[in-house]
């Protein structure tokens, strides 16, 4: 089923029968698209269904194998993305390309700054003309400053404001809020109203269905490269998205899964570093899958490194089935059997540049090698059957891990953790920026892990799924253990009190 349901009014960007093919793949067949000024469009869909292929189409950095772009009606072409930028589009990534050695107002006209009649860069003018686009969109901090002194938030509004430098009539924004607080995303929320006002067309992309249905106007749907449809966000619910964009009902979110956790596999006790974290307690049970929960801030990604080996703790010891165990180093820890999927897989988890097989097969050398030189066939035997496993959407193993989508880079990370077989694995933030259905595949191949006898630990701070996934849950506040709280005591209200250190006045009342 296929629907275009345009208003009245004319859009400021058509996309039709929008086809872009890449070698072996289809990335997009005969799609549609429209943005309208003053309103946002949150264009959504699975990993793979052309969101990233259609925004570097309207950037300018692809052409289109077929159809047309129109703007007002007529039709345009993009032939690099200074075309695009002079068309009056400019996006907004996930993570900024700006550049910390440089001023503010030096990232927000770099390649266009104002020039004196000698054809020199008009300094001045340049930071007059910063100062402005800065206080239309409330930022809190002067054109002058040095971009390394500013915040992940700060960051993104000085992308904003260089967006705006160029005059821009539509903005696209690539999962915004991924890296920011609530407190910063409920700012970003305010200055999209500012946008809207402003007359820009916004184009959303986001996989989290409380900002669709909070900040878009619009929909548009994407699946397998190919346009399902479009409408008012007013008139659909969140399992009728769901339904368009993965093909299927999806009425249960979580795998049901029995609690079997056997023996106890890991404890640690004492865990402490001089800044980050102090006196972490806890143990792990084989099949188990325990959740750790916190706020911004709280400690749990810094205590994970540390257990893996990234930092040494200043005291503190780790048993694995018993034994003492000194982790010094992540190779210590893959040796012991502790593995760590990290939340930033770009930088810290997939090796952007090497392809799949052998980001995949990269920590199990010894497996895939015999007298010191690598087995090319034993490489791809294990890299597929992982990939297999876990249905990784791909042209081949040869392919750069760097233009996967993000569920499938993420994926391919945890594939080549799991090849190295440890017994715990530990998974930061793992379904951050991925679609509902790869959420859904990690969260199946988790219980599945966990069924076969694998210990996980889960950092999360999305609490439907610390709730649906996990047997017990640590909440952290201020890099300490705050409370550890059992399946059947799991409440959102539980979880959010523990991690912001709220009394419960009512249970005072009551005793």
């Amino acid at each position: 089923m296929t629907t275009r349901n345009a208003p009245a009014k004319s859009p400021v960007v058509s996309m039709d029968a929008i086809t872009k093919t890449f070698p072996g793949v289809k990335a997009l067949d005969q799609v549609n698209l429209d943005l309208y000024a003053g309103q946002v469009t949150a264009l959504v869909g699975e990993n793979g269904a052309g969101k990233s292929t259609t925004v570097k189409i309207l950037t300018g950095i692809y052409k289109t194998d077929g159809g047309t772009i129109r703007i007002d009606g007529g039709p345009v072409f993009f032939g690099s993305p200074k075309d695009a930028a002079y068309a009056g589009i400019t996006a907004i990534h996930q993570e900024t390309v700006l550049f910390d050695e440089l001023s503010v107002a030096e990232n927000i006209y770099i390649g266009h700054a104002p020039r004196t009649r000698l054809g020199l860069i008009d300094t001045a003018q340049m930071h007059r003309n910063a100062e402005v686009l800065l206080k239309s969109i409330d930022a809190p901090f002067s054109s002058h400053t040095q971009l390394r002194e500013l915040g992940i938030a700060n960051k993104h509004l000085v992308a904003i404001a260089r967006a705006l430098s160029v005059d821009a009539r539509v903005v696209i924004m690539d999962e915004p809020t991924a890296a920011l607080s609530h407190k910063e995303i409920e700012e970003l929320y305010e200055l999209v109203e500012t946008l809207k006002a402003q007359g820009k067309a916004i184009l959303f992309i986001s996989h989290k269905f409380d900002e669709i249905f909070r900040i878009a106007d619009r929909f548009t749907v994407f699946r397998d490269g190919g346009f399902v449809a479009d409408g008012k966000i007013a008139d659909i619910n969140e399992n009728e998205l769901v339904n368009m964009m993965v093909g299927r009902s999806v009425d249960q979110i979580f795998p049901s899964r029995a609690m079997n956790a056997g023996e106890e596999v890991l404890k640690v006790v004492g865990y402490s570093h001089p800044t980050e974290f102090a006196d972490i307690t806890f143990t792990l049970n084989r099949g188990e899958i325990l959740g750790f929960y916190g706020l911004v801030g709280a400690g749990r990604s810094e205590f994970m490194q540390s257990l893996f080996g990234v930092t040494k703790p200043s005291k503190g010891i780790c048993r694995i089935n018993g034994k003492l165990s000194v982790i010094r180093s992540p190779a210590e820890a893959v040796e012991a059997g502790i593995v760590y999927v990290p939340e930033d897989r770009g930088k810290q988890g997939a090796i952007i540049g090497l392809p799949i097989f052998q980001n995949i097969t990269l920590p199990s050398l010894r497996r895939t090698s015999k007298s010191g030189f690598l087995r090319l066939a034993e490489e791809f035997k294990l890299a597929r059957e992982y990939a297999e496993r876990f249905d990784l959407r791909a042209a081949s193993l040869d392919q750069d891990v760097g233009n996967l989508s993000g569920g499938n880079q993420q994926k391919v990370v945890i594939a080549k953790w799991l090849a190295t077989q440890p017994q715990v694995i530990i998974l930061d933030e793992p379904t951050k920026g991925i679609d509902i259905g790869s959420k859904a595949a990690v969260h199946e191949f988790m219980a599945e892990l966990a069924a076969q006898g694998l210990s996980v630990i889960m950092v999360s701070s999305e609490i439907p799924e610390v709730i649906g996934m996990s047997d017990r849950v640590i909440v952290m506040r201020d890099g300490r253990i705050a409370a550890e709280v059992a399946c059947d005591d799991l409440s959102p209200e539980t979880l959010v009190r523990h991690a912001a250190g709220i009394v419960d006045t009512t249970a005072q009342k009551e005793a």
